[in-house]
């Protein structure tokens, strides 16, 4: 397999094959060391080649842009680099083949990337470069390896996972998989966004949402500011409690390594915050409250008992099945079966 460090998206282009589904991809990103996270690299595997574009000095995308805004590629765990691809390229392949999802339908209890080398090829990958800064550049050869490594085995990886669920008679299950996962990014990011309502502040009344919606719009300005991610001035925890400590009337004990003039700007926002006037507080996210109900139980038991079964008889986890919550939604009718579960899992539950 030859490989060189890098090459020219152009030069790329005019390499790659027009098989359908015979180019892998993968991406890195400087999500934890950037405010504005960018695509810092871009990996690329085709028959036995290995090639990496450095974006960051790379006069223009355009070409390589369009070319994945048609074509159908073979990726692993594509959720995040989808939701990079829609935010930085404005697109994502109209045609992406996950192997993970191929994996999770196949019954693997591992199906992460490197457990999925190490299964088929007994080859055991270094994660040392896993949270490193892809921004930085020269990219060390530690850095360079690994992220070769991340495509190098994707498309026999493919070829294996694709035999087997054909063979299982699972391949379409997984072509509607990745079409429904794709869907799933696309409309995610296309939603309007209240990015302040962070894990926990569900349990904030009213009072506490005003103050945490300041306190996240102060660490998101300094975020801004400093060019860093927002959990380096202050994590979702801290806000939280600082909102319930405000709401509280208790005296925060902010950080000691809280800069100076960072605290004297979030003294002020807290004092504005204090002004806010009821009838402008944040109200709560009210979710659908349900009775408990013998029949709704009994009912859930039997789809549940019914779905773990079939994942039993199949090899793999019965959430692929249906999850719990969807099955809940099912049950209580407060959504249809078409709705919300993909054809093949249809059949299976027989809906």
């Amino acid at each position: 397999m030859s490989d060189q460090q890098y090459t020219s998206a152009k030069n790329l282009l005019s390499q790659l094959p027009d098989e359908p589904g015979s180019v892998g991809l993968d991406l890195e990103a400087d999500s934890l060391y950037r405010y504005s996270e960018r695509i810092c690299l871009v990996q690329v595997c085709y028959r036995d080649e290995v090639k990496l574009v450095d974006p960051l000095a790379e006069q223009s995308l355009k070409e390589l842009i369009a070319w994945v805004g048609k074509s159908r590629i073979w990726m692993h765990g594509a959720d995040y680099d989808m939701s990079l691809m829609l935010r930085e390229w404005g697109l994502v392949p109209p045609v992406l083949y996950d192997t993970q999802i191929a994996a999770q339908l196949l019954g693997h209890e591992r199906f992460g990337y490197a457990s999925l080398v190490e299964q088929y090829f007994g080859v055991e990958l270094s994660k040392s470069s896993q949270k490193a800064d892809w921004g930085k550049r020269p990219l060390s050869s530690t850095m360079l390896e690994y992220a070769k490594n991340d495509v190098r085995y994707l498309l026999p990886l493919a070829d294996a996972v694709e035999v087997k669920l054909k063979e299982l008679g699972r391949y379409e299950w997984f072509l509607e998989s990745c079409q429904a996962s794709q869907d799933r990014v696309v409309s995610r990011e296309a939603a309007p966004k209240e990015s302040w309502r962070i894990g926990g502040s569900g349990k904030l009344s009213p009072s506490g949402l005003r103050y945490l919606k300041s306190l996240w719009e102060w660490r998101d300005g300094e975020a801004a500011t400093w060019n860093r991610p927002s959990f380096m001035v202050a994590t979702n925890k801290q806000l939280i409690s600082w909102a319930l400590d405000l709401v509280a009337g208790k005296r925060i004990a902010f950080p000691s390594k809280l800069r100076a003039y960072r605290l004297q700007r979030l003294m002020k926002v807290i004092a504005v915050s204090e002004e806010i006037e009821e009838r402008e507080w944040p109200q709560k996210i009210r979710g659908e409250r349900h009775r408990y109900d013998e029949t709704f139980e009994a009912r859930l038991k039997v789809l549940l008992g019914k779905r773990n079964a079939i994942g039993g008889e199949l090899g793999i986890d019965p959430s692929v099945i249906g999850s719990r919550a969807v099955l809940e939604q099912v049950v209580r009718e407060s959504a249809q079966p078409e709705e919300i579960l993909l054809k093949w899992q249809r059949e299976l539950l027989q809906f």
